[in-house]
């Protein structure tokens, strides 16, 4: 079904597809060759319309983490610059000395809940079949606040009513969970000026999404890797140089780039939040992971 965003050029093939298959119903034609070759055209203009994203949207940063802080893909005007910082905030500000940034995306929960699971959580397991694992728990706020991983698991199993334990994967990201967390609750206090949307993604739910599939290949296996960049360039993305850099692998800067991806589609009103209703827990930073 078309909506009001839909481009002018693909209601116009749209609308081609439907007339055709029409006269060749009417008419007892084989109209199949001709269907084809539109809806080739059709996919090539997909193309166009998403790269032309990058040009005509505002400029817009994805980060992931890597070993030595965050990586980010800065894209503005059609090109994607790579940035690297210790911490959050030094990112978002070098970016932002690069170019007005209008919506940081990164991967790293956001809206941490005070009991139980969050539903960004279980719905983006749910969307990812064959790869519902690369999403972790997002544990309570008490146990990313605990000193040690012992003092966690039973923060998080006193927390919630069903005694859920804590993964030590999960406990493994508190260092960047706590730094987005610090970042987002001193924005609250910036001057209106100084504060940018900040929206949590999920790299593989953004590669399914581009590719109509969850990327069953490991991101760390040269087809994981070879299967992540294809799906970028499907898109239209500016890919930067593909490698290991200060502090990040290949593999952290291709999540970046994804992250970099639905930041642009959020920056122009077309991302989809899992859930639709983001959850507000005590921290009141709403919960939501956007598509």
């Amino acid at each position: 079904m078309e909506s009001a965003n839909t481009p002018p050029l693909a209601r116009e093939i749209a609308d081609l597809v439907s007339r055709l298959a029409a006269l060749g119903e009417q008419h007892g034609l084989d109209v199949g060759d001709a269907l084809r070759a539109v809806q080739a055209l059709e996919q090539q203009g997909s193309v166009t319309r998403v790269a032309s994203w990058f040009v005509d949207a505002p400029p817009v940063l994805g980060v992931d983490a890597g070993k030595g802080g965050w990586v980010g893909a800065l894209v503005a005007q059609g090109r994607c610059r790579v940035l690297v910082s210790p911490t959050l905030a030094g990112l978002v500000e070098m970016a932002r000395e690069a170019a007005e940034v209008a919506v940081v995306a990164v991967d790293i929960p956001i809206g941490l809940p005070d009991s139980g699971r969050r539903q960004a959580d279980v719905l983006a397991r749910g969307a990812l079949p064959g790869k519902a694992s690369s999403v972790f728990t997002t544990l309570t706020r008490a146990a990313y606040q605990a000193g040690t991983y012992a003092e966690a698991r039973e923060a998080n199993l006193a927390a919630t009513s069903g005694g859920l334990g804590a993964g030590a994967q999960s406990y493994g990201l508190r260092e960047r969970v706590l730094d987005v967390d610090g970042y987002l609750r001193a924005a609250r206090r910036a001057p209106a000026g100084r504060r940018v949307p900040v929206i949590e993604v999920h790299p593989e739910l953004c590669f399914a999404r581009m590719t109509g599939a969850p990327l069953l290949a490991g991101k760390r296996t040269p087809e994981g890797e070879q299967a992540r960049c294809a799906a970028l360039s499907s898109v239209g993305f500016p890919l930067p140089r593909v490698a290991a850099g200060p502090g990040y692998a290949a593999d952290d800067l291709l999540d970046a780039c994804a992250a970099a991806w639905s930041a642009a589609r959020h920056a122009l009103g077309l991302s989809e939040s899992l859930p639709p209703e983001p959850e507000v827990f005590s921290d009141g930073i709403p919960a939501a992971i956007r598509v």
